[in-house]
């Protein structure tokens, strides 16, 4: 059986253990592991032992359980009930002041996270109903919680970037200063649209009437340093790292620290959160772990094979396909898998194909890491199976149906593949910050 055949045969077996249930982490390492036995028999064995050890000994590794602590214990402290009084006090006067507040919100939910689950679940419970109360459109609010959480795995501490830069082998820091200034875009994208909308059909966005907006200025200012809050934090963390004074991991460990200390200031780190974030901090970076290892044994064995060497072939001499033809080729081939799996997954299943490939066409792997990570954006949510709309679906109040959740989405995905391909057509909006900072 040639090489081609069983880089074949070995997707294939991968892709039917998932579609029957299976863990990612399992299928994978499953199949890595009979593939290397199979093909090199008990010598083949050394490579998940390999695999680990590289886990292991990777540094940087220590970044995630810092951000995904830090991150827990900001969500589950109730900082982010905070953050959305303010922008509701502050913001209300707009038609779609609301809507607005909420993309803000998001924004810093993501600079506290780097998780689009965190995102959403503060969205649906604090801003939604909210918003539904005060008479917004139920699809246009949707869709902005939706949108607004998928900047998650964008704006630094991105955790799905730092899988990333763990499977590509690329530092996590340019990485996150790649990701800020397209999700600092995207952002902006969604707000204009949405005043834009609001302007002109005032009836999806009402604002908030005079007795709702009579607020003393003392308290719109206690709330403004209420909203501060995240900002110190962040800029606690990375401005330290990205002036050289601290490395990646001294800085997720301020983060993560500042975070604890802000919740015991403000008088909420209870046993309960404490006990909360410390049992879902370890959960969640165990399920990461698995997730890498076996990407890690899984790129070893294809590498061993050739796979890639097969591919680039296949694409640029026997097709004669352009590098930027193979490009649009691979962010669709990740919008169709973004239907039925998650980000870590899609990531994970075409690592080992795709990195190279990229790097063998002479594209930057950083510039790559976020089209990826925004291309991971709109999979999220696209019908019929995006991951955000079951999970919008979940937490969503009754009268929002699957219906309102699917048409919700439309316009902010056009806004998102929009931006995918400006991101595409200029480079530098991701590299000129990386470049600027790596430079000096």
């Amino acid at each position: 059986m040639s090489y081609e055949m069983i880089a074949i045969l070995m997707f294939s077996t991968m892709m039917l253990m998932l579609f029957t249930g299976q863990r990612v982490f399992g299928a994978i390492g499953f199949v890595a592991s009979m593939a290397a036995v199979m093909l090199w028999g008990t010598g083949g064995s050394d490579i998940p032992f390999s695999s680990a050890m590289k886990l292991m000994k990777w540094y940087p590794l220590l970044t995630l359980p810092m951000f995904i602590f830090m991150g827990y214990v900001l969500s589950e402290s109730k900082i982010a009930d905070d953050l959305y009084k303010m922008f509701h006090v502050w913001m209300g006067p707009v038609n779609g002041g609301l809507a607005i507040g909420t993309i803000g919100l998001m924004v810093l939910i993501s600079a506290m996270n780097g998780l689009s689950v965190a995102g959403m679940a503060i969205g649906a419970t604090i801003a939604l109903p909210e918003l539904l109360r005060r008479g917004y459109d139920k699809r246009m609010v949707t869709g902005v919680v939706q949108a607004g959480s998928s900047l998650g795995i964008l704006v630094p501490p991105s955790v799905v970037l730092v899988l990333y830069a763990m499977i590509a082998r690329q530092p996590v820091g340019q990485l996150w200063l790649a990701g800020i200034v397209p999700g600092l875009m995207m952002a902006a994208m969604f707000i204009l649209y949405i005043y834009i909308r609001c302007r002109l059909q005032p009836e999806l966005g009402p604002a908030l009437k005079e007795e709702a907006r009579a607020v003393p200025m003392a308290e719109k200012l206690r709330l403004l340093r209420a909203g501060l809050l995240p900002l110190f934090i962040f800029a606690a963390m990375m401005v330290p790292f990205v002036n050289g004074w601290t490395s990646l991991v001294e800085s997720s460990a301020i983060g993560a620290l500042t975070a604890f200390a802000a919740a015991v200031l403000k008088g909420r780190m209870t046993k309960e959160v404490f006990e909360t974030s410390v049992r879902q901090t370890l959960a969640i970076s165990c399920m990461f772990m698995w997730i890498i290892l076996a990407a890690l044994g899984f790129g070893a064995v294809f590498d061993g094979l050739g796979a890639v060497r097969a591919i680039d072939t296949l694409f640029t001499e026997q097709l004669g396909l352009d590098p930027w033809m193979i490009l649009v080729l691979m962010q669709l081939s990740f919008l169709v898998m973004g239907t039925f799996l998650d980000d870590t997954a899609m990531l994970v299943i075409v690592a080992p194909l795709y990195v190279p490939l990229v790097k063998a066409l002479g594209f930057d792997l950083i510039w790559y890491g976020v089209l990826y990570t925004i291309t991971t954006q709109i999979a999220y949510m696209t019908p019929p199976f995006g991951y955000n709309l079951f999970l919008m679906r979940a937490m969503a109040p009754p009268e929002i149906g699957l219906r309102d959740i699917y048409a919700s989405i439309v316009p902010f995905v056009c806004v998102m593949v929009l931006a995918l391909v400006l991101v595409m057509c200029f480079p530098q909006i991701a590299m000129w910050l990386p470049n600027y900072v790596y430079g000096k």
